[in-house]
């Protein structure tokens, strides 16, 4: 019956928001609430029905005998499916089987996986809450669409359970600590809609080029901008060269449609070196620096770069999941991209290197290389904080908060968290002389479908193996067919000269609720519409993108950002 009047209740007001956006001309999915149709909080609290109130209140302590419930319960968790080719099944493979007996021993809790497609993963969540179907844990990189639905009912405060049951979360508590567990707290009502997973690795983005091309053309790996724009054209100079055959389908630069995401490095570049805690925050909804002050500029090089016929003409043809790009790239035929840090490690015996060495020969592959600086000569890019990972939230149709709560509070047990990255030794991992783990190619149903299992691991992203030690000493290790050396350069290059960004804590801004997908899909045709644009029509095209976005919404959330910096924070313009 919650569910009925909650999946009611949510469809209406859901109903309602695609009527208020229903002028709109933008090809954005409009199935989110728009800012102008998002309740007040004042208003949300007051449209809880008592149903609601019901599944958020706290199951009694004497439910639990040494952890575990008397009676078996039964919960659903959101897993991603990343339609990997010759994958696991998400739902039913190694590591499935592992929580599911381990929480039926240790919680006497039932698990069964659900799964949500990756790549559209905020509009299937959407439609799963509004449905009243949604997983009973439920995982986002999406905050607004949690803040979205908890403004509607829909999302369970756990700020009362999370300290109620603290002694019964050891392992939670313990591996996110306080930053993590309180990082969305409300400061004013004390309100906790979403727990932060912790990221074990910072790393975000870096920069790879085909070495082979580069020993071709007796070429060294660029040290600075111009130096990287310079090997581009040598790269398309010497197409024949260096494709022979192909030469028409040589891309000395690829990138993607999410340019914010993909040219990171080259955006950060410009970016004033000492720009402010409060410039970077109220600007920084996006994190795609869409409305920093010295993107445009940073976009214009890539511009410049398009109309040259250095980068991939027809790059925004393809969006989110698609894997033209990878196969072009697998194929031989692109000199350099930037994009997360290990990616063309990933995926073992199909990863981007190993398949460049199959199809194009031993010497083929792509090296990490640090090229872009900022005006102080520092090669600067953004980190990761150890929180702003995924967002772990309970719908208000979870009969089960404590159970899900202790899954939480079991998949972050070290030894679990070890077993869920590692797997198990000779079949996913090796153990060398020194002690470091080494991941090997796996098949069948221990085939991880994501970097360090990190869609099981949903309070941990990144290698830890539950030890921070032997997680230092593995990483060069953890990716099976990979050199180890070029590993560690990654590693250590997607970190040299970092920025991490601060948790500016100042409550909700209702400003934000129900835009998420609206502006990110606007924020993306900004870039795209303005690299590939005419030089002679970059400012126009990026000015009329870039209005669009700021009165959808973009507007609205940076001067409530910059009214909130002013009541939390003054005049102060950087934090402790």
């Amino acid at each position: 019956m919650k569910k009925k009047v909650l999946s009611m209740f949510l469809a209406s007001a859901m109903a309602l928001s695609v009527v208020a956006c229903g002028s709109s001309n933008t090809s954005a999915d409009t199935s989110a609430p728009a800012s102008d149709a998002a309740p007040k909080t004042e208003t949300a609290a007051e449209t809880k029905t008592e149903t609601t109130e019901t599944a958020a209140e706290p199951a009694v302590a004497s439910e639990l005998t040494d952890g575990k419930f008397a009676e078996t319960r039964q919960i659903t968790v959101e897993i991603y499916d990343r339609g990997n080719d010759g994958g696991s099944d998400p739902e039913n493979n190694m590591y499935t089987e592992y929580i599911k007996k381990g929480m039926l021993e240790a919680h006497n809790v039932e698990v069964t996986f659900k799964k949500v497609p990756r790549w559209t993963e905020v509009d299937d969540i959407n439609n799963l809450l509004a449905a009243g179907e949604a997983p009973d844990i439920c995982v986002t990189y999406s905050y607004p669409t949690v803040l979205t639905y908890a403004q509607m009912g829909g999302v369970i405060d756990l700020s009362e359970m999370i300290e109620t049951y603290k002694a019964d979360l050891p392992n939670l508590w313990g591996w996110l600590g306080d930053t993590n567990m309180l990082w969305d707290k409300d400061p004013k009502t004390g309100e906790v809609w979403a727990l932060e997973g912790k990221r074990a690795e910072q790393q975000r983005i870096v920069t790879f080029v085909r070495q082979d091309w580069l020993d071709k053309l007796g070429l060294k790996a660029p040290t600075t901008t111009q130096e990287f724009e310079d090997m581009l054209v040598a790269f398309k100079d010497n197409a024949d060269t260096l494709l022979g055959s192909d030469a028409s389908k040589m891309v000395p630069f690829s990138t993607s449609y999410d340019v914010g995401w993909r040219a990171s490095n080259i955006i950060t570049s410009y970016m004033d070196p000492a720009i402010t805690d409060k410039e970077y925050y109220i600007n920084g909804f996006d994190d795609r620096m869409v409305t920093q002050a010295s993107t445009k500029e940073a976009v214009r090089l890539l511009n410049k770069w398009y109309n040259a016929g250095l980068m991939w003409k027809d790059f925004v043809l393809y969006g989110s999941g698609d894997t033209t790009e990878d196969d072009m790239i697998k194929a031989g035929y692109v000199g350099a991209f930037q994009h997360n840090w290990d990616y063309v490690f990933r995926n073992g015996e199909d990863s981007i290197n190993a398949n460049l060495k199959r199809n194009v020969g031993e010497d083929a592959k792509f090296v990490p290389v640090d090229c872009f600086q900022n005006s102080a000569g520092k090669y600067s890019k953004w980190l990761y904080s150890s929180a702003g990972d995924r967002k772990l939230f309970f719908p208000t149709t979870n009969d089960e908060p404590l159970a899900s709560l202790l899954y939480l509070d079991y998949i972050s047990q070290p030894d679990v968290i070890k077993y869920l990255q590692a797997g198990e030794e000779g079949v996913t991992h090796q153990v060398l002389d020194s002690g470091a783990i080494q991941i090997i190619a796996a098949t069948g149903d221990a085939i991880q479908n994501s970097g360090k299992n990190i869609d099981y691991t949903i309070t941990c992203n990144g290698t830890y193996f539950g030890d921070q030690k032997l997680a230092d000493l593995s990483i060069a290790y953890g990716y099976a067919e990979a050199d180890p050396e070029l590993v560690s350069q990654a590693d250590k290059i997607s970190k040299a000269d970092g920025l991490s960004p601060k948790n500016v804590n100042v409550g909700v801004i209702e400003a934000e609720a129900g835009v998420g997908d609206t502006l990110s899909a606007k924020r993306d045709q900004i870039y795209d519409n303005a690299v590939v644009a005419a030089e002679a029509d970059f400012d126009s095209t990026w000015d009329s993108f870039m209005a669009d976005y700021l009165s959808a919404g973009g507007q609205a959330i940076m001067d409530e950002r910059a009214a909130k910096w002013a009541e939390y924070f003054g005049d102060a313009d950087m934090l402790p």
